[in-house]
């Protein structure tokens, strides 16, 4: 198993935040289950442009962080549904500014991402 080699930078809520948060699906994730979509599979077809390995991984790590509760039900085939932890639901309104954000300017900011990739321009 991978074992981190530097200790994070935590002096700041923003260190904090970006700790917790790193990680290109977590948002998704976060609200897609806010939504009601709780298991694996769902996930994934919300968000097919991520692998299941990397789902996966960044679901395990908003369960290690408690943000995500992972509940697996004894029943053939195994079924296994996510729900948000009260301190999970906390940073929803934190993610819908965001995207709020993202939607007011997203004319500029799609310009400035296809800077970056002068073949699609």
């Amino acid at each position: 198993m991978y074992e981190k080699k530097t200790f994070p930078n935590l002096n700041c809520g923003l260190d904090l935040v970006g700790e917790v948060l790193y990680g290109k699906w977590k948002m998704r994730l976060l609200w897609f289950i806010n939504e009601g979509y709780l298991r694996p599979s769902e996930l994934q077809r919300k968000i097919p442009d991520a692998s299941r390995r990397v789902i996966n991984i960044q679901l395990k790590e908003l369960e290690d962080h408690e943000l995500v509760i992972r509940t697996i039900y004894p029943v053939m085939p195994p079924k296994v549904e996510y729900s948000l932890t009260a301190f999970g639901k906390t940073l929803i309104p934190v993610i819908a500014a965001i995207g709020n954000w993202g939607d007011e300017y997203q004319d500029s900011l799609k310009r400035v991402i296809l800077k970056g990739y002068p073949q699609l321009t």
